[in-house]
């Protein structure tokens, strides 16, 4: 799949719903509980079945990024299922520091 900024993706194996805020311009493999993810604006019936490997769960409000790749993702809607992109778990992306004040 070739992603879009703004496009709305949902799991089709538990209850994972995702924005896509920055994206690379090449095709990746964005997974959820190790099954592909949908177009969508909201989780619709559960088609597939998860891989148990794959269900390290995803957090409301959370940002998933890969830096090199230049994907991020925003959880608009949590499950159990892991977030992933071309097989590698996409991790939690780390909140910046705030400068220090004297």
């Amino acid at each position: 799949m070739r992603p879009r900024v703004g496009q709305m993706l949902a799991s089709t194996v538990d209850t994972t719903a995702v924005i896509v805020v920055r994206c690379p311009d090449s095709e990746v493999d964005i997974t959820c509980g190790g099954a592909p993810m949908i177009e969508g604006t909201a989780p619709g019936a559960v088609t597939g079945t998860p891989d148990p490997d794959r269900m390290g769960g995803s957090l409301l409000g959370k940002r998933y990024a890969d830096e090199d790749l230049g994907l991020e993702l925003l959880c608009t809607k949590q499950g159990p299922g892991t977030l992933a992109v071309n097989g590698v778990p996409l991790p939690v992306k780390s909140a910046k520091p705030l400068p220090a004040s004297d």
